[in-house]
């Protein structure tokens, strides 16, 4: 069975709509936010951003609110965050479940 666009995230996509918690951001905004969130960990380049923000927009989880020049910030909407908030709760789960399977560690 195939699975529906955005069903779980990618390390990366998850970031990426992490960063519009805080509130609107560019895409420079947006790879320094994971940057330093990562510890530079995950960095982003602007081909793979830019194609995110794009599907993003497409599927109605971030909207442009402005465009200065070739600069266009974006805002994460009400479907973003409640995704966003899915993908929490499953990793969270994950983890959850993980340190139940850590008493078992040989």
């Amino acid at each position: 069975m195939a699975k529906k666009a955005f069903e779980v995230f990618s390390e990366t996509m998850y970031y990426v709509l992490m960063s519009f918690i805080s509130g609107e951001k560019c895409g420079i905004e947006i790879a320094q936010f994971i940057e330093d969130r990562t510890k530079g960990r995950i960095t982003i380049g602007p081909g793979t951003l830019y194609t995110l923000l794009s599907k993003f927009e497409e599927e109605k989880m971030i909207e442009e609110t402005e465009t200065i020049g070739r600069k266009r910030i974006y805002k994460i909407t009400d479907k973003g965050r409640q995704m966003y908030k899915d993908e929490w709760n499953r990793l969270r789960t994950c983890v959850l479940d993980g340190e139940k399977e850590a008493e078992y560690e040989v």
